[in-house]
């Protein structure tokens, strides 16, 4: 709702700049440029087609260590918040959000890194909270072993507790600039957090006043019941991996009434599922597209990858036949719960091979994927939206720019003819663009978005 009540529920969309795109074999496609994993002008280009498209947001994932097979696909590698300082400065109304592990941080220099992105984007700032459950992350940060899944999730917890303080340990009006008194800051309006927890001691205040918007938007992505308790705790948008317009349903559903048990209200999380969409003229042209993208991907690497989220030895992955019966959680439940839980279950729901599934899933790691014209991307959209099971979608294109740019041209005219999705901007931060409260700070009074 708008500040007057009258504007009817609108539609987000953020774009997931997997660097060439979603499917492995994107940067092979005739079009991409097998450098653009680390050229920042491609990430500007993509940001800013889905500016002009009105998109919500950016949003980057992140990794702190080599986790793909780099002989054949590029990876995840520059860090984002720099990445999207430098596409805040090409921009001008979409928003930023960047990736940051609680496991591999401290919560001052996050603080700083995302109140200075929020600074600079002029209040276009979000933060994804994840814990790391790699063992190469592991090991470039020291340790021998991962951490154990709760011990990661309770450090989380504690950690974007105390983000949240630096971010609040300036009131709004604690900047003063007083030139002819000669009162830069009231001092009594810039407070140290004091904090003493199980995981951090930090002492504060941030050396950053509050921001435009308050400070970043919250994001969040996991899947795990530890994952979904800490959504409900702290998020403001969840990146869900649901496959099902009921799985979705009833995951909103669960966040958003453990967050009402936090006191945050009945409606206090949006659920941004993610979206892989490979689009033709036709159907038979879409399907054509999906299929000669996966015939680039060379089997062994399909084989790994699906090995490594499942957890099990590639030797006893049979593309022919269906996946082994006495899969469980890897690593004694301490690996990737989301992507583990959304692919076997897929493979189990459809009874599908291994090849049949690597298809299904365009070769990724258990997103939706939807195949077909720009006029049935957009039918499946609007269910979903209509029926509740998302606010908006992560979406994340087969190949980019290419993909990014037959959504804008093909997808969005329909989403934006049917009433569901803005044809402007109405506001400056991604708080408005996203409908979310400037949240209240110390002295302060919320306002409502």
């Amino acid at each position: 709702m708008s500040r007057t009540g009258t504007r009817p529920r609108q539609l987000h969309l953020n774009i997931n700049v997997l660097h060439s795109g979603f499917v492995p074999s994107a940067w092979r496609l005739p079009d991409a440029d097998p450098r653009a994993f680390i050229d920042v002008g491609h990430y500007i280009r993509v940001a800013q087609i889905a500016e002009a498209a009105k998109f919500d947001a950016v949003f980057l994932a992140d990794n702190a260590a080599i986790i793909e097979q780099i002989d054949f696909r590029p990876i995840t590698a520059l860090e984002p918040t720099v990445l999207l300082a430098c596409v805040a400065a090409a921009t001008t109304h979409i928003g930023v959000i960047g990736t940051a592990s609680t496991s591999y941080n401290e919560p001052y220099n996050i603080a700083r890194r995302f109140s200075t992105l929020d600074h600079v984007s002029n209040g276009r700032a979000g933060w994804n909270v994840v814990t790391t459950a790699d063992l190469p992350s592991a090991r470039n940060f020291g340790r021998d072993a991962v951490p154990d899944h709760g011990e990661r999730y309770a450090r989380a917890a504690e950690f974007t507790d105390v983000v949240k303080a630096l971010w609040d340990s300036w009131e709004d009006d604690a900047l003063i600039g007083d030139k002819l008194g000669g009162r830069f800051i009231d001092i009594d309006k810039v407070q140290p957090i004091a904090h003493r927890g199980a995981h951090f001691s930090v002492q504060g205040p941030l050396n950053l006043p509050r921001t435009l918007q308050g400070y970043p938007v919250l994001v969040q992505a996991g899947g795990s019941a530890d994952g979904r308790d800490l959504a409900a705790r702290h998020a403001e948008a969840v990146f869900s991996a649901s496959q099902s317009l009921e799985e979705s349903l009833a995951y909103g559903r669960e966040i958003n009434t453990l967050a009402a048990a936090y006191g945050r209200g009945s409606h206090a999380v949006k659920i941004f599922p993610g979206l892989t969409t490979i689009i033709g003229a036709t159907e038979a042209e879409a399907i054509r597209r999906r299929d000669e993208l996966i015939d680039m991907i060379p089997w062994s690497y399909n084989i790994k990858r699906l090995a490594g989220i499942l957890g099990i030895a590639p030797e006893r992955i049979k593309l022919d036949e269906r996946l082994p019966d006495d899969i469980a959680l890897p690593n004694n439940g301490n690996g990737n719960h989301t992507f583990f839980n959304t692919t076997l279950a897929q493979a189990r729901l459809h009874g599908y091979t291994a090849r049949q599934l690597v298809y299904a899933l365009a070769g990724g790691g258990g997103h939706r994927v939807v195949v077909g014209t720009p006029e049935q991307i957009a039918d499946d959209i609007e269910h979903w939206f209509k029926a509740g099971a998302a606010d908006g979608f992560n979406l994340m294109p087969d190949a980019l720019p290419s993909g990014l740019q037959d959504f804008a041209a093909g997808v969005v005219p329909i989403l934006q003819q049917r009433g569901i999705f803005r044809r402007e901007y109405e506001g400056a931060t991604l708080r408005e663009h996203l409908g979310l409260a400037r949240p209240a700070g110390r002295g302060s009074i919320a306002e409502a978005a």
